[in-house]
């Protein structure tokens, strides 16, 4: 049952093959064996998670009607509201928060009768590459217990690629569920802005910020996608039906797109830091869609060059408003002996965040500043427009444009966490979907060394993300590199 899929689990629950209750007790020994070496969840609902199960297992057998993850245990990342448990973002200043409401995401999978089994651990407010940013525990890679599993959505990337959940969410600002999804080889797929509604989302970059499914083929990706998208009048970026419908991301999966366009753009081969070893493994992928037919068109990007640039003004400029909010007075963690009311907010902050979290904070802060504001800021946002710009002439040429994940295989723990400008740009592949707000996936394409999982990258036109899975799943078809799993010795 381990190498079953979340589809393939949720259709043999609905039969009676299987049993919600049974399946979530394994998972819970799985992670009892597990979870002590991955670090991947910060809270876990074992009784909770039972009790649903065995609602689903009743309902099933009484011919009642279930939700579309009926039975499923699904993980979480731990900057979604929940009214159970806590929400900590993985930083001390919210260790011990419990939110008063739950999320939309949390609620839909709750509509679609999922069996949520845990929180997952992330870097502090989502912000780092790698998951070591945590403020509260450290996650490694199930495929080298050496190596980080990317970040900042690294718990519940682990989780579902060490078999501790059947799917799960993370979100994804600047790469954070593509890259983790790239260095655990299971599937991660970042909708566009304005799909899948951020109400519950602790903020890190609201302009960037969304919420997006992991899966371990693209089947499982579209069928948590098809449960958590559509319109939230309580997200005010939330796309209306009218606008945008959510399409039926299962029914035409299997069915490969004739006269399929590629981009490859000259820029995403020569970023700085590429790994031989990825540049083969995308190299070959798109090789073989070229034997299915597809045509590979040369193009460029031109200002993908300033993506990064960009991101860390934008985004760190939004996380200087959005974490003003953690002031030692409303929630989260308050200093002990505090001299006066100054000292609440100064020593509060000083103690409750990590240092990227300060960093993030302090670089936002000087480019919204008096005096910098026009020279920084506002020319990032300009940057940001002719990023956009690229991505529209591109896909008036192209159907999608594909491109590694990230530069490298999962690097070893430890080896960038001192040096910040060289852990941004494991980011210089991702980064640029954000800032265009265009849906983007990641897919396991290869194995550096037999190994290390490496992951291709697919970028397509908003509110295209229909499109984006049946080309994936056309690659997924042709290869196997979806069904490896790490060997696992815990």
């Amino acid at each position: 049952m381990e190498e079953c899929t979340a589809l393939q689990l949720r259709d043999g629950i609905a039969r009676g093959q299987y049993k919600s209750f049974e399946v979530t007790e394994r998972i819970f020994e799985r992670i009892e064996r597990r979870e002590a070496t991955i670090g991947a969840f910060i809270s876990t609902f074992k009784e909770e998670a039972l009790e649903k199960a065995a609602r689903v297992d009743s309902n099933i057998a009484a011919g009642r009607k279930v939700g579309s993850l009926a039975g499923v245990p699904i993980a979480i990342k731990d900057n979604l509201a929940t009214r159970f448990g806590t929400t900590t973002c993985g930083s001390k200043i919210l260790a011990n928060f419990a939110a008063p409401y739950d999320a939309h995401v949390v609620e839909k999978l709750e509509a679609a009768d999922a069996v949520i089994v845990g929180k997952c651990n992330l870097d502090e407010f989502a912000m780092g590459s790698s998951c070591e940013n945590s403020g509260l525990q450290k996650t490694v890679n199930p495929w080298d217990a050496s190596r980080v599993p990317g970040g900042s959505s690294g718990g519940s990337a682990a989780a579902l690629a060490a078999g501790m959940c059947y799917g799960a969410l993370g979100s994804d600002t600047g790469g954070s569920i593509r890259l983790p999804a790239s260095f655990c080889g299971v599937v991660g797929l970042k909708p566009t802005y304005g799909r899948v509604s951020r109400y519950g989302l602790v903020a890190y970059g609201s302009s960037l910020d969304q919420i997006g499914p992991f899966g371990r083929t693209c089947a499982d990706a579209a069928l948590l996608l098809q449960a958590i998208a559509g319109h939230d009048e309580r997200d005010s970026t939330s796309i209306g039906e009218t606008e945008a419908p959510v399409p039926d991301y299962l029914a035409d999966l299997d069915r490969p797109i004739e006269d399929l366009n590629i981009g490859v753009a000259r820029e995403f081969f020569e970023a700085e830091g590429l790994d031989p070893a990825v540049e083969r493994a995308v190299r070959e992928a798109l090789n073989i869609y070229e034997g299915m037919g597809a045509r590979l068109v040369p193009l460029s990007l031109p200002h993908m060059q300033y993506a990064i640039s960009a991101y860390y003004l934008i985004a760190t400029a939004e996380a200087s408003s959005n974490l003003a909010r953690y002031d030692g007075v409303h929630y989260g963690h308050r200093t002990g002996r505090p001299r006066d009311y100054l000292d609440v907010y100064y020593a509060s902050r000083a103690e409750g965040f990590g240092a990227e979290v300060k960093r993030r904070i302090m670089l936002g802060t000087y480019a919204l500043s008096a005096g910098y504001y026009d020279a920084y800021y506002l020319k990032a946002l300009k940057v940001r427009n002719l990023i956009r710009q690229d991505f529209q002439a591109a896909f008036e040429r192209v159907d999608a444009l594909c491109c590694p994940t990230s530069p490298e295989p999962p690097f070893k723990i430890g080896q960038k966490v001192d040096d910040p400008l060289t852990m941004y740009l494991s980011d210089i592949y991702t980064i640029s979907a954000n800032l265009a707000g265009i849906p983007a996936i990641s897919i396991p394409c290869g194995l550096a060394d037999g190994r290390l999982p490496i992951g291709l990258q697919i970028m397509t036109p908003a509110f295209t993300e229909d499109r984006i899975l049946r080309i994936a799943r056309m690659f997924e078809a042709a290869t196997d590199y979806h069904a490896r799993r790490p060997e696992l010795k815990l």
